[in-house]
């Protein structure tokens, strides 16, 4: 495209974000310097409606970005605007002020909703993405045992053990040696080969023991990994207007308490340096058809341990979300401890 079109188009899309109203060829030449007519202007807009960018909603109205509009806009968004030194410091201290993982993921959400004014979504790290720190072994009872992991991102799951045997001295102690001198600091996904070959060269006399407390283990960390995801500013849906949502918005707030789906959504966010924008049917769930989902991975090292992003109308500030979600996903990770 013409570099003039590309700046009509870019004017048209932060005028409609702003305004919520259609933009005509008269506001565009008073609002933005382009350096040419209003007629030659009206000769842009009709390219651009022609090839699918902008529409004209009736008659002699001005015209509002397409989803093809937004998707070009969003390609050509060479830049976007730096929060500001106090807005980072807000950000810093809101989410350092955070006690455990679950305060972290809970302030990440409501900074995200406040900062964008949209629906945001923050998956916890994933048990798949994580590797264990730390195995502890508490014995409650004279057979029973609480087993407890903690991951490298804080996450920590326990189970209990039912030894059917009673616990005689050290054998808490040598339980726990050798589970964190398997599985200490490796990643999950290493661990079943790890716990197999444990019980297979373990003490005789300690095997019995073992084999029970590994069989948990695998439970609470293989076999049935609990993937969460936390919701915030569904609200902030209330700012839309019937344009946003044509119809009703009924389907996306159906979505919104399909948590599956939204792992779907935001759980395919792996990379954590890349802001990924889907806007209309991009959106392979119909539900969002209507939304755009701005999301990125958080962690470091090359490596998401989780994603998260924001929903919102079409009609939304793109680089804005994109600043906010990229933020708030760059102190989460350095919260976590990733490098």
């Amino acid at each position: 495209m013409e570099d003039r079109r590309l700046e009509v188009l870019r004017a048209i899309v932060e005028d409609f974000v702003a305004t919520q109203e259609p933009v005509g060829s008269k506001a565009l030449a008073e609002r933005h310097h382009l350096g040419v007519s209003p007629a030659t202007l009206r000769n842009d807009m009709a390219s651009l409606e022609d090839e699918g960018y902008v529409v004209q909603p009736h008659t002699s109205a001005g015209r509002v970005p397409t989803a093809k509009g937004y998707r070009l806009f969003v390609d050509r968004l060479s830049t976007v605007k730096p929060l500001s030194a106090p807005e980072r410091r807000a950000i810093a201290s809101f989410l350092e002020g955070a006690v455990d993982l679950d305060d972290v993921v809970r302030r990440s959400v409501r900074l995200l909703a406040q900062l964008t004014r949209h629906v945001a979504v923050v998956q916890y790290p994933s048990l798949q993405r994580s590797s264990v720190r730390h195995v502890e072994l508490v014995q409650l009872q004279a057979a029973r045992l609480l087993l407890v992991f903690i991951t490298d991102t804080g996450r920590v799951e326990q189970r209990v053990v039912e030894t059917h045997e009673q616990l005689l001295d050290g054998q808490v102690a040598d339980l726990r040696t050798a589970l964190n001198g398997a599985i200490a600091e490796r990643p999950l996904d290493e661990v079943p080969s790890l716990l197999a070959d444990l019980a297979d060269v373990a003490d005789a006399a300690l095997r019995p023991l073992l084999t029970q407390v590994i069989t948990v283990a695998m439970e609470a960390l293989v076999e049935q990994p609990e993937e969460r995801i936390v919701i915030g500013g569904a609200a902030n849906l209330a700012r839309a207007t019937a344009a946003d949502f044509p119809g009703t918005l009924r389907p996306v707030l159906e979505a919104l308490e399909e948590h599956v789906v939204l792992m779907r959504l935001i759980g395919e966010a792996h990379d954590a340096s890349t802001v990924t924008v889907r806007i209309g049917e991009e959106n392979e769930l119909e539900q969002l058809r209507s939304t755009s989902v701005v999301s990125i991975g958080y962690g470091g090292g090359g490596r998401a341990l989780g994603g998260m992003g924001v929903l919102g109308p079409t009609r939304m500030n793109y680089a804005q979300n994109i600043t906010a979600v990229q933020a708030v996903a760059r102190y989460v990770g350095k919260l976590l401890g990733t490098p």
